[in-house]
């Protein structure tokens, strides 16, 4: 299988660059720049090089750099922001603060004939975001475009296959983006568009049918599509010497607890211990207003509600989680072994011992995990799920969490969520929220006074940033109409038009 290298310095989008290039059915992986050397990147075969963006200037002595060396390997490389001009510095160029000034947004473009441009009209929109700039080409490079206030937008030493753009083309801003990754994946790299899902299935099942023969193996459900589609992998594998554990904690989403218990354990066959510990939950949380202790008492709870089961199921040899690849970047593990030595797992008592970690799913991100779900036979009710936070409900409700509130909540999101889907509208995550909010309301010739709710809507790419979702008026009205309506106890619905930042996604 072909791989591409992402060599990451920083960048905010490290993870996009990734996630373009396996569109393309090519396997990339991202390393920090820190923790691989020009030597392992020889030995490993990668076919390419991305250098990322960065916050940095690389002329600051305390910026990430990298040894020159990689430029001997002979490996095409692809200098993105920072990285390009990293890749210029490396090669021997001068960089400084841009002469005419900071470039932000959407630019135009102006691009020479160049294999990296195949196919690109001369003039495009591209998106920019520097404050340095390439003033003196090094040894052998030539400019290959530029925009009205960036004489070097874009550089190249064809014989080295070495090439550098200033603008980022991983982000949808830039128009003809993704034709200039693809350029380079295949028409200067030369890979292969072998990473296929369903291979990544078969070879997973066999290598957890070797190595875990005999085992018995735990995993912490959630219900959520990573530990989902991870429970459903490893069940093909071992069978019932998996284990999953659901905690169900009072605090999910209306009839949720029931559709993952007879959409894994009945339908799918999965071994499932359900535990109802709704009880134990709210009575640890009554009074509790303050989100934070919230989180912490949840996850407390949770521990306790493990050592319970643990006592009856007794030693295990294996926990299971459901990582993916950006909770391996983001915490630090991109060179740890698939099993890996035990460590403690938030969530679970320390008194609980293991004999290493198994991660089915750390190599891939969470629209690979959707699409392997499907192919193992998930339905897509599960599978296309909302993100929801591990505490659920509880930080979605402002102030105590009450049994009438959950009610009123779960009534509220169902009816929000339905509007949504049954008028094709999806955004990448939407919900409602109970505010500690009362206002006074009209129904019929009698005054009410009810919860004020407020329905929430974003869409993003990659999380890190969102904007508010434009929903139709109509179906907001909609929505309203039926939740003032249907859930006796709310009076008044708003809509949250704040977007990330300054906002989060989740109100707590």
């Amino acid at each position: 299988m072909d791989r591409m290298l992402v060599l990451d310095f920083g960048g905010q989008y490290n993870q996009l660059i990734a996630r373009r290039i396996r569109a393309m059915k090519v396997y990339a992986e991202i390393k920090a720049y820190n923790k691989i050397t020009p030597e392992e990147i020889r030995v490993a075969g990668y076919k390419g090089i991305v250098f990322t963006g960065g916050p940095n200037s690389v002329y600051d002595e305390k910026s990430p750099h990298f040894d020159k060396a990689v430029l001997t390997l002979d490996i095409p490389i692809l200098g993105i922001c920072y990285g390009h001009q990293l890749l210029g510095y490396l090669a021997g160029g001068i960089i400084t603060p841009a002469e005419s000034g900071s470039e932000y947004g959407a630019t135009e473009l102006f691009v020479e004939d160049n294999p990296l441009f195949e196919g690109i009209p001369q003039r495009s929109s591209c998106f920019m975001s520097h404050t340095d700039g390439v003033k003196t080409l090094p040894e052998g490079f030539c400019a290959i475009a530029h925009t009205k206030n960036c004489s070097v937008a874009a550089m190249c030493d064809e014989k080295r296959k070495l090439y550098g753009v200033q603008f980022h083309p991983e982000v949808t801003h830039t128009e003809y983006g993704q034709a200039l990754l693809h350029n380079f994946v295949f028409g200067i790299c030369h890979c292969n568009p072998d990473w296929v899902m369903d291979d990544f299935i078969e070879q997973s099942i066999a290598k957890y049918q070797k190595e875990l023969a005999g085992k018995r193996v735990l995993l912490a459900l959630s219900g959520g599509v990573d530990s989902s589609v991870a429970a459903v992998l490893l069940h093909r594998a071992i069978g019932k010497n998996l284990t999953c554990v659901f905690i169900d904690h009072g605090l999910l989403r209306k009839n949720e607890g029931d559709m993952v218990e007879k959409t894994l354990g009945h339908a799918l066959g999965v071994n499932m211990i359900r535990v109802n510990a709704k009880e134990q939950f709210l009575g640890a949380l009554k009074g509790v207003v303050e989100p934070e202790e919230k989180r912490k008492i949840i996850g407390r709870e949770f521990v306790r509600a493990f050592e319970r089961v643990g006592d009856e199921i007794g030693q295990m040899d294996f926990l299971a989680q459901g990582t993916i690849y950006p909770d391996v970047i983001e915490s630090g593990k991109g060179d740890s072994a698939v099993i890996k030595s035990h460590h403690n797992v938030g969530g679970l008592p320390d008194s609980m011992t293991f004999s290493g970690v198994v991660e089915p799913l750390r190599d891939l991100f969470k629209d690979e995990v959707r699409e392997v779900g499907e192919r193992l036979g998930i339905p897509k009710q599960l599978t296309q799920r909302q993100p929801f936070p591990g505490p659920g409900l509880a930080v979605r409700i402002v102030g105590e969490i009450t049994e009438q509130k959950i009610a009123l909540l779960q009534e509220a999101d169902a009816i929000f969520r339905e509007e949504l889907e049954d008028a094709g509208v999806r955004p990448s995550q939407y919900f409602a929220v109970l505010t500690d909010t009362k206002s006074v309301g009209v129904m019929g010739d009698h005054r009410t006074y009810g919860y004020l709710l407020a329905l929430r809507a974003v869409s993003t790419d990659d999380f890190m940033t969102a904007e508010w979702t434009r929903i139709p008026y109509e179906i907001l009205e909609r929505a309203s109409n039926r939740i003032t309506n249907e859930v006796r106890g709310i009076t008044r619905v708003v809509y949250d038009i704040t977007s990330k930042p300054p906002a989060t996604v989740e109100f707590e």
